[in-house]
């Protein structure tokens, strides 16, 4: 049997459990909170324009080269390099610590966790300022949502703030500063990576059959959502400014970079997962056809999602008496401060209040199992004599999930929050996930051959890839993330925390370490690789950028 045919782990149950596995991947909450959010910063409907051609010109034709090279290379993020160019194993040397940093984001769903708890209480406790945690500055829902009171008192705080940064978060005065650990937050936590532990313990064939219900329930929400959300008083107040194009937008520059960094970030492209999650895919699946419809669902969900939320907005503003774009916000903002009040306006509030929350939790759960069952694949493929046997996967699966729960204790502390947006800041900014664009498609277009890559797609699905992908990979794609790195670095100004808080001088370089950390693996291993083998520098050249293993023979 060839070797790349047959992955020694195993392959996806059905097509449904990897279509399903994906699309929670990709489906997240950079669809919920990120996307409406851009879409009316950036001129509303006229942002469609510059997000639809990104995604036609960069994100699919990536989306495509990834899944496609795991699906041929049936490898990690790291060992699939081996088959494609041994000199660019660097690449997923990059993916790795990445994902070090992604497994961060398990703090968004302890936060869901949280509030999907209190959503049962009798009384939503972010509506009123009688609680321990609020402050004399605190300003109750029912008069927060009065216009005359609210313009007189400039110097007042939401209750649903004050439940956020006092309560949820119970923030210090800086990252100098961790204080004490939350219990209760430190439990969900522990929930989390439980649940983590569980899904993927048996690999795919567990993750695989979580997939049918965290995948397909929080659609089940949206939709209840986006019902709700249509028949709020002040609803189309709202849609009207997430759609109301203007197309003075179009002409800046940094519009259109916004549209590709949110392609690139909602995609889930150059992260190393969708390698591995095509990896277990039989040799002959058409991945080609996939491709489209995957990328299809995940736009067409932040469309959606942009209903469910400005409608909301909308229904705020009224209860407010201002306009819209008072209301609005992104991230945690929108998703823990805006959209609680909401729901608290509503009748049966704690009934909304579960749904959303509850939706957040699974889209969260999704994508958080998926980034460690990706780490998880690599290492065993990394070392298969090791972990290639279901034991010993079990215990490597334990000790990733318990390390990882005890270090990132830290972000459930009073300062946890600073640490946080440090690491997602830095960690994760612009720089890395364009870099790690650019040297794939410089591997794999300029170093493997685009040609012969076409080749591969054809043999493993019958069909081959129109000549707009080859030029997408060749050109297109390394050209807007170069442009995107450079107008990164030219408007690059330091992280500030609700635009006040500055970090000392050693937390910003911190950050710019975990930002190179990533990046330098790639040139990092390349100058290592020549230097260990032996040869004149063409011949060194010539046999790391030979494939390790190609019995396909395609020239």
């Amino acid at each position: 049997l060839d070797p790349l045919k047959t992955p020694p782990w195993g392959h996806w149950a059905s097509k449904i459990e990897y279509a399903l596995v994906v699309a929670g991947n990709v489906v997240g909450l950079g669809n919920v909170w990120r996307f409406p959010y851009l879409c009316y910063k950036n001129g509303g409907g006229a942002f469609l324009v510059p997000y639809t051609v990104f995604a036609v010109v960069f994100g699919i034709p990536l989306f495509l080269l990834e899944t496609s090279m795991g699906q041929y290379t049936q490898g990690g993020f790291i060992t699939c390099w081996r088959k494609i160019c041994p000199l660019a194993q660097g690449i997923g040397y990059g993916f790795f610590v990445m994902k070090l940093y992604d497994f961060c984001y398990v703090l968004v769903q302890v936060w869901a966790m949280f509030y999907l708890v209190f959503s049962f209480s009798a009384h939503l406790p972010w509506t009123s300022c009688d609680n321990t945690w609020n402050t004399e500055n605190c300003l109750e829902l029912q008069f927060f949502i009065s216009p005359n009171i609210t313009a007189n008192l400039t110097n007042t705080t939401s209750a649903a703030t004050e439940f956020w940064e006092q309560r949820v978060l119970q923030m210090s005065s800086g990252i100098e500063e961790l204080g004490s650990l939350s219990w209760e937050l430190a439990l969900c936590l522990l929930a989390s990576w439980m649940f983590c532990f569980f899904s993927i313990s048996k690999g795919i064939r567990s993750s695989g059959k979580v997939a049918y219900f965290t995948a397909t329930f929080p659609y089940l929400m949206l939709l209840i959502l986006l019902i709700r959300g249509l028949t709020l008083p002040g609803a189309w107040d709202g849609i009207y400014y997430y759609l109301y194009p203007d197309i003075t937008h179009l002409a800046n520059l940094k519009v259109w970079i916004e549209a590709g960094s949110q392609v690139l970030f909602s995609y889930c492209l150059t992260t190393g997962t969708l390698n591995v999650l095509s990896s277990y895919n039989r040799y002959n699946n058409n991945c080609y056809k996939d491709c489209f419809w995957l990328c299809l669902l995940n736009s067409g969900t932040s469309f959606i999602a942009g209903f469910v939320v400005f409608s909301v907005l909308g229904f705020m503003a009224q209860k407010q008496g201002v306009t819209v774009d008072v209301v609005v916000d992104s991230g945690p903002g929108l998703a823990f401060i805006a959209y609680p009040q909401a729901t608290a306006l509503m009748p049966l509030p704690q009934f909304w209040s579960v749904c959303f929350f509850l939706m957040l939790v699974l889209l969260t759960v999704d994508t958080h199992f998926v980034f460690v069952e990706s780490f998880i694949t690599t290492v065993t493929d990394m070392f298969p004599k090791l972990f290639r046997v279901p034991v010993k996967r079990q215990i490597l699966v334990l000790l990733v999930c318990l390390s990882n729960f005890c270090l990132h204790l830290s972000l459930v502390t009073q300062g946890g929050i600073y640490i946080f947006q440090l690491i997602d800041f830095y960690g994760s900014t612009r720089v890395c996930p364009n870099f790690m664009a650019i040297s794939e498609c410089v591997v794999v277009c300029w170093v493997f051959g685009a040609d012969r890559f076409v080749n591969v797609i054809e043999d493993m699905t019958g069909s081959r890839p129109s000549v707009f992908f080859k030029h997408c990979w060749k050109y297109v794609i390394p050209l807007l993330s170069l442009m995107s790195i450079i107008l990164y670095l030219v408007d690059y100004q330091h992280l500030k925390v609700n635009n006040v808080y500055v970090y000392p001088d050693w937390a910003y370089a911190l950050g710019l370490t975990m930002t190179l950390s990533s990046v330098l693996m790639v040139p990092l291993w390349a100058a290592g690789q020549m230097f260990k083998t032996p040869g004149t520098f063409r011949q060194r050249l010539h046999v790391l950028c030979t494939p390790a293993e190609d019995p396909h023979g395609h020239e």
